[in-house]
């Protein structure tokens, strides 16, 4: 549970992060703007609140581990790290070229912090479990946070992870769902529609919570309960929305991997500054 204090701080911190995005992005050049700042207050509590994880030794065996399975989001992430120290800063401008170390999906081999290469969409949730499988082998109390995307739902070695997760009763595992209802060309209810998301988790084994994924402190309170969770995993269905806090993208299917133009560089800038104001 957070404080009023610690509340404001991670709000901060997700501001902070978007501004991040933005850099990464800049004018010109194709950026997931959309689903990175969907998941901005997710991926601020994880690594500001939530997460054992050592400032001086991203690789600490006995750290926490998040794999980003919505590997497009990536940058979210890379702000995040950037923010603990891990990526140097100058590196954001770099995003996305041969001569940065932050690439378009996330790397293992070139950031550190990276904990699983991702972007086949799909995939996380299994890398996912066999980690948490692992770390229980080792005796570790490490915990492991996999980060989903809606859209990601129709690939069925989701399902199949799932199934396995709860039949191991794998209780070291919690997946989050960044539910913005928002695929690459579309609403994912007319792409590919998955109903009754919440029932279909419960039905396959796991303990499911569902909360507004903007609330930094609902948020860590479920994020809590899943910790304290034992003898299945646990998701977080955190609804969202794509491309929160820019007045051009939200719920905009065409900021899902978009050219940003000067002109709204500059209105983000300006949606962010009202927001620090």
């Amino acid at each position: 549970m957070v404080d009023e204090r610690e509340k404001k701080q991670l709000e901060e911190k997700a501001l902070k992060m978007r501004f991040d995005i933005l850099e990464m992005i800049g004018v010109g050049r194709a950026g997931h703007l959309g689903g990175s700042s969907s998941a901005a207050e997710i991926v601020a509590v994880l690594y500001f609140h939530t997460m054992r994880i050592n400032p001086k030794n991203c690789k600490d065996p006995s750290r926490d581990r998040f794999l980003l399975s919505k590997g497009h989001a990536v940058l979210a992430q890379y702000a995040a790290l950037t923010e603990w120290g891990y990526i140097p800063r100058d590196e954001l401008k770099k995003t996305k070229t041969l001569q940065g170390m932050l690439q378009g999906h996330p790397d293992m081999t070139r950031t550190p912090g990276i904990e699983a290469v991702t972007g086949s969409l799909g995939q996380g949730l299994s890398v996912a479990v066999g980690m948490a499988l692992g770390l229980r082998l080792d005796g570790s109390s490490s915990h492991i946070y996999v980060l989903l995307g809606d859209g990601e739902l129709s690939e069925g070695q989701i399902w199949e992870a799932a199934m396995a997760a709860a039949f191991y009763k794998v209780d070291g595992l919690t997946a989050i769902l960044d539910r913005n209802g928002i695929q690459a060309t579309g609403p994912t209810r007319d792409i590919f529609d998955i109903p009754m998301i919440r029932e279909k988790w419960t039905a396959f084994g796991w303990r499911c919570l569902e909360v507004d994924g903007h609330d930094v402190g609902a948020i860590s309170d479920a994020l809590d309960l899943a910790r304290a969770t034992k003898g299945k995993p646990t998701i977080i269905i955190a609804n969202t929305v794509k491309g929160k806090c820019f007045s051009f993208a939200e719920n905009n299917a065409a900021f899902h991997n978009s050219i940003l133009t000067e002109e709204q560089y500059h209105t983000a800038i300006k949606d962010l500054e009202r927001l620090r104001a």
